[in-house]
């Protein structure tokens, strides 16, 4: 099916999405660069990746922040520095606090080495955490455009006390984590978001969003955006269509930004652990499909009120390039680093 079947079948128009936020998760460029790898342009010429990506149409990077990672991978030094780089290049930069010293993901969500497990407690100290590191950013010249407070926390974040067996405890925390960003000396103030798994499952986001908003401690002005991930491989489900279902529903009812903050698309994929979505298996596991895939989300997102940006996982990150799926590459960079075709889609979404 060509790209405008999938306008036809979602009723979007032909015409170009126009997204506020086009952006790709950098996170792991500093670990490839010290592996050795060099990165180059669609024409194989050897460039900085930042400017590679904004001159493929990129304007915001999304980076992952650990607390107290094992060789400080990802801590905030790390990101710092990162971006510094992406400032100096154009691009915005998002933050993506995990509040974990490891992945935090809708199966992980361990409280940082160190940390009170009371719920006063280990609110104050998420407080001061989002304090801290939003005047550490602003201290060495860079205003995030965007932080997330958890990353794919439809399981609730810090656990185990911020577990869904206590939905007011979910609730204080992100106020908490909010707060902080707020009360810090960040000019300007970035948009703060909620960042869950599955955005095209409706029930799972009205449930969630439902159930931490009537605890009480968490207003709507504590957050500015909704983030979903959005990924082909893992449910058969996970259509385009429900997909803009979801995301319409969300914002008829909470009138947030709308953001697909995670979404891949494979280069090779021999052995799905899942069928893929029904209307996306005609799209080809090449750098075009990439193209059209990332295509299509974006032109759901763009028809959807507040729908603003889109996110490519790691599409750098070419030493571990099935990015946590059963296919094998979903890099956008080749082994050797140049850019694929498919990068350049950034400046037509």
């Amino acid at each position: 099916m060509h790209l405008s079947g999938f306008s036809a079948v979602l009723g979007l128009s032909a015409s170009a999405a126009a997204l506020t936020y086009k952006g790709v998760d950098w996170s792991s460029v500093v670990v490839e660069e010290k592996a050795g790898v060099s990165y180059k342009n669609v024409n194989g010429d050897a460039q900085s990746i930042e400017q590679i990506l904004r001159d493929s149409g990129v304007n915001t990077v999304r980076q992952r922040v650990w607390v107290n990672p094992s060789g400080g991978t990802y801590n905030m030094a790390y990101n710092i520095n990162l971006a510094k780089r992406a400032k100096n290049a154009g691009l915005g930069v998002y933050v993506d606090f995990h509040f974990s010293d490891t992945w935090a993901d809708p199966a992980h969500q361990a409280i940082p080495s160190g940390w009170p497990t009371a719920i006063d407690d280990l609110a104050w100290k998420l407080y001061n955490y989002t304090l801290d590191a939003s005047n550490q950013f602003q201290d060495n010249g860079v205003q995030p455009t965007i932080m997330s407070i958890g990353n794919e926390i439809t399981g609730g974040l810090l656990w185990p006390t911020g577990g869904t067996s206590s939905w007011y405890n979910i609730a204080r925390l992100l106020h908490s984590a909010s707060a902080g960003i707020k009360d810090s000396r960040l000019n300007p103030k970035p948009k703060i978001m909620i960042h869950l798994d599955n955005g095209w499952n409706w029930n799972t986001q009205n449930n969630w969003y439902t159930n931490v908003l009537k605890q009480g401690p968490l207003v709507s002005s504590d957050f500015d955006m909704m983030g979903v991930s959005f990924y082909p491989f893992y449910s058969a489900s996970a259509t385009l269509t429900s997909l803009k279902s979801s995301l319409t529903n969300m914002a008829k009812k909470w009138g947030k930004e709308l953001v697909v903050a995670e979404t891949d698309w494979p280069t090779s994929c021999p052995n799905p652990a899942y069928a893929f979505p029904s209307d996306a298996k005609n799209i080809p596991f090449t750098a075009a499909g990439q193209s059209q895939w990332i295509k299509a989300v974006a032109d759901v997102v763009a028809s959807v009120p507040q729908g603003n940006g889109l996110f490519y996982w790691e599409p750098a990150w070419i030493h571990n390039a099935n990015l946590g799926s059963s296919c094998a590459n979903n890099c956008m960079f080749s082994n050797s680093g140049q850019a694929l075709s498919s990068l350049s889609v950034f400046r037509n979404i």
